[in-house]
This record gives structure tokens, sequence and C-alpha cells, in this order.
């Protein structure tokens, strides 16, 4: 089977500041992306694909024997995001992760939760294709020069539901597509819309995908770095600077089972020397960035956020020195501004993940509009 790995374009004017709207009172980065943040990268696997399934097994499909429709639409990727470019199972990085609410399959939560850090890189994909993205984390983990005595690897994997669109049921994720995103990984600019684990989402009732942003803050608080990262499969009351835009758009939910269902993975990383306990306040605050843009966090939705401070002089030796680690920290009365950063990045990160995604079309006939940019400008500018 074929599949096609794309890897979007960076469009022009695909961007909410593109169109003169800007969120917030701080400024974002070089990129306004996550990739800001020093030293962090971002790579994508993407499979747009139709496969004729008629007459087809397992072997040729990836999954069940064909459709009953007599072909397969794949609309699903993989986005790996990397703290640094080192072995990141030798040098760890303090972590924290947040659940705005339960229902979704994120795996290595436990682990984090104990130990405050992070040992792989953070794999984002679709639901049924989590146990394939860990098995590549461990495969990838494993294969680095300096691990090979490790025998255990907590692999780290987050996740939306793309079966609107995807045949997500034919699990169509290799091991091979995940590595492929990992190497993909750079830093600057980042593809946003229909690309990696973004492909087959909706959010609010259009296209969904990938964004990111980026805030600085001021140099009287050292001008550290908070990038954000989303994975927007979400619904909600839609709201763009505090103006609702689902009456006019005729998006207000009718059902609330469905309508609103959806998840959002939300990445965090700074520059910032924080520990696990500020990591973890930090990450809540990412909840309200989602609720800037109307999610409201329903009872189907599955609402992470993973946090990650990157700061070099809090990395954590898989073989420590000495007994004690003294390592920085930001105090807890100077936390206030990175709270508002991971706010401000969260509420753009959305937006922009709805500016850049595009129509597409997917399985069964189903179809996800793109966000109508022109009528959201015209209704904000009023």
């Amino acid at each position: 089977m074929l599949f096609l790995q794309m890897s979007s374009p960076l469009h022009s004017q695909n961007r909410l500041r593109d169109h003169g709207i800007e969120l917030g009172v701080l400024r974002p980065g070089t990129h306004n992306a996550i990739t800001d943040v020093p030293g962090v990268s971002v790579g994508h696997t993407t499979l747009i694909e139709d496969v004729d399934t008629s007459g087809g097994n397992a072997e040729t499909t990836g999954g069940p024997a064909g459709s009953p429709s007599g072909h397969t639409t794949i609309r699903s990727g993989v986005t790996a995001i990397l703290p640094h470019g080192g072995n990141i199972f030798q040098e760890k990085v303090p972590a924290a992760i947040h659940i705005g609410n339960g229902f979704g399959k994120l795996a290595g939560y436990s682990q984090v939760e104990e130990l405050g850090n992070i040992e792989t890189p953070i794999i984002l994909t679709n639901t049924l294709s989590v146990p394939s993205a860990m098995d590549a984390l461990i495969s990838y983990t494993l294969g680095l020069p300096g691990n090979e005595e490790v025998r255990s690897v907590n692999a780290v994997v987050g996740e939306t539901n793309d079966g609107y669109l995807n045949d997500i049921r034919g699990r169509h994720i290799t091991e091979a597509h995940v590595l492929e995103a990992i190497e993909n990984a750079r830093g600057g600019a980042v593809a946003e819309g229909n690309v990696g684990a973004g492909t087959g989402t909706m959010a609010f009732g259009y296209k969904g995908g990938i964004g990111t942003s980026s805030r600085v803050l001021p140099e009287r608080f050292n001008g550290y770095t908070v990038g954000v990262l989303v994975q927007s499969n979400f619904g909600g009351v839609l709201t763009l600077n505090g103006r609702n835009l689902a009456k006019a758009l005729n998006r207000v939910p009718r059902n609330y089972r469905y309508d609103t269902d959806g998840s959002c993975m939300m990445v965090v990383f700074t520059d910032a020397p924080l520990d696990a306990r500020n990591l973890k306040r930090l990450a809540k605050r990412c909840m309200l960035g989602l609720a800037r843009t109307g999610g409201i966090a329903s009872n189907g939705s599955g609402d992470y956020v993973i946090a990650v401070s990157t700061a070099e002089s809090n990395r954590i030796p898989h073989t420590p020195e000495g007994m004690v680690a003294e390592v920085p920290t930001v105090s807890n009365d100077f936390m206030s501004p990175l709270f508002l950063a991971a706010i401000e990045a969260t509420e753009e990160a959305i937006w922009n993940s709805l500016f850049a995604a595009e129509t597409l079309d997917g399985r069964d006939g189903h179809r996800a509009e793109a966000l109508p940019v022109a009528k959201v400008l015209e209704l904000v500018r009023e």
C-alpha cells in the first residue's frame, strides 16, 4: 500500500496575525511557534491516501479486510516534539501533565506524575495508533548510542480521535511513520493545519489541525519564552477576542453530546527553569487559553496539557553524579507572567490551527469545511 507522506508547505497569510489580529499583550517570538523555545524541534508525517480495498485483505490494507465501500480513506499522521537535540533518555527534562478532562488515551502519564520528568520525544497521533507510537518511541530510545543497557522506557504519546475523516479502525500509522516524524523534526517555522497529527481533526465544526504560538516575557522577567503546540479536535462556542462568533456563523451547538465533544492535546514548553510542581501549575493555565476560544472541556473530550522546561541547568541525568541535586527554579511569586504567556499562546495556537487548516474530504463522504476566514475577519472587525 502506498501512502502520501506530506510535509505541508508554510503558506503565507494563513495565521491569525497575518490578518492583523493580535491576541493578548505579550509579544510572540521570532516564529510565533513552540520552536522559539531554544533547542525545541517539531516534525510531522502526514498520511493522505485513498486505497482500493475491493477484494483486499489485511496484508494490503494495513488493517481489517476491505471496507464495505471498496476503498479505505486515510487522513491521519504523526507529530513529534523534541525538547532538545541530545539523548533525551540520558538527559531527561522536568515535566508535568495536567488532565483538563480525562476522556483520552495519553500514554506515559503515571511515571511523569511520579518522577516529574520526560525521557522521550513527545508524540501526537490518533487514538488507535497510540500503541504503534509507543513501540516506535521504545525502538527509537533503545537504538540511541549510550542506551545499550536500557531496559525501561516511559514513552509519552498523546492523541485525539480523527475517525470522522479517517479510517481509524484500519490503524494505518506504523512505527516507521513515527520514526520519520522524529527524523523530520526541525527548529524554525512549523507547518500547521492539515499536517501530522492534525491531518484528520475537527474543531468547532470546522477543519482543525496543528497550531502553534509563543510568547516572550519582558526583560525584567528574564525574557523567558513560552511556546505552545496544539492538536485541535474539540468543540464549544467559537469565540475570538471575547466576541461570540458561533451565532453569526450558525455554529451554536445543538446537541451537547456530539457538537462539543472531541479532544485537544496541548504541549507547552519554556526555557524558564521550572520544577515539576510549577510546570503542573503552568499546564493548568493552558486550559484557560482553550476556554478563551470557546472550548468547554465536554464530557467526551480528552483535554491534556504536557508541560516541559528545557532549561539546560535543570536537565536530569539518567545517572546522577551525587545524592543531592541542586538546580535553580523560578520562585512562586514570579510565575504569573509565565501563566499569562501560556494562556495567550494556547489561545492563539488554537486559532492558528483553524486559520491554517484547509477543507478536506474524508471517509464515507464526510467533509470538513475550512473556517470561513473572510467572514470571521468581517465579524471581528465590526
